[in-house]
């Protein structure tokens, strides 16, 4: 299946200043940036089309896959000045880099790349600045079977703050944390059919106008993982991904497994 990904927005919370204008699916985890990370979650299950819905920072993009260096994440062999890799992280990739205008929601991004898709009755869509481990054949599989129109991956709050019930008199009668609740968060990663592209408007958003339209009718599939779920949409949350990966405790890099226990994930 095809993978659409939205990166061409401001990211306006992962940014330090003004002048820190590197668009968040390109701010790094280790060697590499955070949209090859999800590119490459995708292309360890065999899906390695990709449609890059681009806007704010485009340029970095572009010039990121044009001026690719595959060394720097593979092995390689040096000899007489000639490079031979070892293996190759994005020679069977196929990629479509497409402007979807620089103040679009995500909705309006995925109308606009609908021809990318090649009318294929389904595909998959990410943020471009989430990780995770989970088994994605799974989910589809899953989605296939629940016979929806839509799925999302739901998680478990991940927030540490605590919701109060309180009184109009301000009398406290509860204290949980979020993390406790029976409710789940959108994980950020789609499977989508063709159908979907009915409800979304001009100038829509996919959850919003999309998926609270197909839940109320039933045909939107959650799909729940509690394994490691990890975003990235602010600097605090970046660093420690980044620290994660020094310290080598990389859940999300399926690539790097044992072919038995990657299946088993």
């Amino acid at each position: 299946m095809k993978v659409v990904l939205f990166c061409g927005g401001y990211g306006m919370r992962m940014r330090n200043g003004p002048e820190d204008a590197i668009p968040k699916p390109m701010q790094m985890v280790g060697p590499r940036p955070l949209i090859w990370h999800v590119m490459r979650y995708y292309a360890h299950f065999g899906h390695k089309e990709f449609v890059l819905c681009l806007g704010y920072g485009a340029d970095h993009i572009k010039n990121y896959f044009l001026t690719y260096q595959e060394a720097a994440s593979n092995d390689f062999i040096m000899s007489g000045g000639n490079i031979q890799l070892v293996r190759s992280d994005i020679s069977d990739w196929t990629i479509s880099f497409v402007d979807t205008g620089l103040e679009s929601a995500i909705g309006e991004r995925l109308r606009r790349v609908r021809d990318h898709l090649d009318g294929d009755e389904y595909f998959l869509a990410n943020y471009a600045d989430v990780l995770t481990d989970a088994p994605l054949d799974h989910m589809i599989d899953e989605f296939h079977r629940s016979g929806a129109v839509a799925s999302m991956m739901v998680v478990p709050p991940q927030s540490s703050f605590h919701c109060v019930e309180v009184s109009e008199t301000g009398e406290v009668k509860d204290i949980v944390a979020v993390s406790e609740m029976t409710i789940w968060e959108n994980g950020g990663f789609f499977v989508l059919s063709q159908g979907i592209f009915d409800l979304l408007p001009p100038g829509g958003d996919l959850v919003a106008d999309v998926c609270g339209t197909l839940a109320g009718r039933g045909e939107l599939f959650g799909y729940r993982y509690h394994g490691f779920w990890k975003p990235a949409d602010t600097f605090k949350e970046r660093a420690e991904l980044e620290a994660r990966y020094h310290d080598g405790d990389r859940p999300w890099m399926l690539w790097e497994r044992p072919i038995s226990l990657a299946a088993g994930a």
